[in-house]
């Protein structure tokens, strides 16, 4: 088998150091030349180095998102990307890409996108030149809009609840509710996991299968045993929610953008 020379795009090191960890499972004879964090990284490497064979590439990164380096430095090598959010452009990445991965990355996805890259690119025949122009124009024009309200039943007619008056959601008995900044709580009509897709991720956090949290409704964060968090949301009535170990850098990440 020979040597594939691999660039990682990823601004968040728990899930860097995890995706490496996984090619090297995969792929004990590839190498990873190098993992990159911000857009302006990404650029600079790129401009100064030979194209890698393959690319894993993270969507939102620290500074922007990862369509921003096209435009600024000639990106030749296939891609993959990862992701958390924006679902709804994987059919337009598949067109273009080798495939997208899912966070958290499985194990068994990544190996399938892998023989994909090998059967789609046999080595060593040299590597057309792959543009991204369409996946860049599609991303603007398909930019996803967040939902900002709710509908909901009330009495025999209907409500509008804001998204910015809620600071947290939670689930309880596989009822979701959203806790109200005037420490008023309602039930809506979702799942936590389809909230998690509808909500902005710059305000809104998944923080454990309980809650999802608003970045404005945190009140106090303290350091819990084994490396944990703990939350304090809510101003009315405030509600500790656990941050586990592995999301905890994450959510400082987060916080710190």
């Amino acid at each position: 088998m020979n040597i594939l020379s691999i660039l990682i795009v990823e601004d968040e090191q728990p899930n860097s150091n995890r995706l490496q960890r996984m090619i090297q499972s995969a792929r004990p004879d590839h190498e990873v030349l190098a993992v990159l964090g911000t857009v302006r990284e990404s650029v600079d490497w790129l401009l100064s180095n030979p194209a890698p064979a393959l690319i894993f590439m993270d969507i939102r990164l620290a500074d922007g998102i990862c369509f921003d380096i096209f435009p600024r430095a000639k990106v030749t090598s296939p891609i993959i990307f990862t992701t958390a959010y924006d679902e709804y452009l994987m059919q337009a990445f598949k067109v273009k890409s080798i495939d997208y991965l899912l966070k958290p990355v499985d194990s068994e996805e990544l190996a399938q996108a892998l023989d994909k890259f090998d059967q789609l690119y046999p080595r060593p025949v040299a590597q057309p030149p792959i543009l991204y122009e369409d996946i860049l124009s599609f991303y603007k024009k398909q930019a996803k809009s967040y939902r900002q309200r709710f509908l909901l039943p009330y009495r025999d007619g209907y409500v509008t609840l804001l998204v910015q008056d809620i600071e947290y959601f939670f689930s309880e008995s596989k009822i979701t509710y959203a806790a109200l900044k005037n420490g008023e709580q309602t039930m809506v009509p979702y799942t936590l996991e389809e909230l998690e897709e509808e909500l902005s991720p710059e305000y809104f956090f998944r923080a454990n299968r309980q809650y999802i949290i608003h970045v404005n409704g945190i009140q106090s964060i303290h350091n819990f045993f084994n490396s944990k968090l703990k939350v304090w949301v809510c101003r009315q009535a405030p509600v500790e929610v656990i941050i586990s170990k592995d999301k905890a850098p994450i959510f400082k990440q987060w916080l710190n953008r």
